[in-house]
């Protein structure tokens, strides 16, 4: 009988060879009450799949888009079988994967798409409770960059709402195959007491992108294509720019736009 051929490196992945570090990721996870499933995101040739197998707190599910590495994982861990989802994480529901269950997530996530993973996990916030994920380094201190830093953005704003951000640890090129041109580095995110921000949290997310959009500019500039009036951006907050807002400032600033779009509502009828 053949052995499974391992899967070649894609989508910008670069496979984790070291099981030193890989335990270390798994053993990041802590689980918050009532988190009994973990999703890993990517696992590529199951080098974290493998430790996580062997933890019984949980039970294992992986979700990979690349066939050779489903057909690996098959072969590899046939008793993971079952919970194998060939899919693109991008494009899942997460909710009829696991409905109405709590769970964590866990990767070595694709650098290329980092970024959209934690937008779909903001998506399933009211699921995800915790996350630890490998990333490039440069983007692991911007998630958990505080107000203030020219790296704090978008993600940083919108993940801290509903997350506590840790930055964990340092992972050097050598341990991946290939080694990629940056280092990487461990985060862990677990999901915060905030059911809900207290204002339109559609219009919220619409905010912070729009104010980071010209970064340079004030907010009186930046927000100019929300429609607001000059004297409905006369407030001190407006001469501020985007990186020098907190949550409850971005919060307070998405109040006013609502406002603002109420008071015009009633003012056309």
């Amino acid at each position: 009988m053949h052995s499974p051929v391992k899967p070649k490196k894609h989508l910008g992945q670069h496979f984790l060879a070291d099981p030193n570090i890989a335990r270390r990721i798994v053993g990041a996870l802590r689980l918050p009450d009532g988190v009994r499933e973990v999703l890993e995101i990517g696992p590529g040739t199951g080098v974290l799949t493998q430790f996580l197998l062997q933890d019984p707190a949980f039970t294992t599910s992986v979700v990979e888009i690349d066939r050779e590495s489903v057909v690996y994982l098959e072969a590899t861990y046939p008793a993971l079988a079952p919970r194998i989802f060939a899919t693109d994480f991008l494009k899942q529901d997460v909710g009829a994967l696991f409905p109405g269950q709590p769970l964590a997530i866990i990767g070595n996530f694709p650098y290329n798409i980092s970024s959209q993973i934690f937008f779909q996990v903001l998506a399933n916030r009211q699921q995800v409770r915790e996350v630890v994920g490998m990333i490039q380094k440069e983007v692991a201190e911007r998630l958990a960059e505080p107000p203030g830093s020219k790296t704090y953005g978008i993600l940083s704003v919108l993940l801290q709402a509903f997350y506590d951000i840790e930055y964990l640890f340092t992972v050097p090129p050598h341990v991946f195959i290939p080694p990629p041109k940056v280092e990487s580095a461990v985060v862990r995110l677990t999901r915060n007491a905030t059911e809900h921000l207290g204002c339109d949290e559609k219009l919220f997310f619409r905010v912070v992108k729009q104010a980071f959009s010209t970064r340079r500019k004030t907010l009186r500039n930046a927000l100019k294509p929300l429609g607001l009036s000059p004297e409905a951006m006369s407030g001190e907050i407006f001469d501020k720019r985007a990186e020098q807002l907190g949550i409850a400032e971005f919060v307070g600033l998405t109040k006013l736009v609502e406002a603002f779009n109420v008071k015009s509502r009633q003012v056309e009828n």
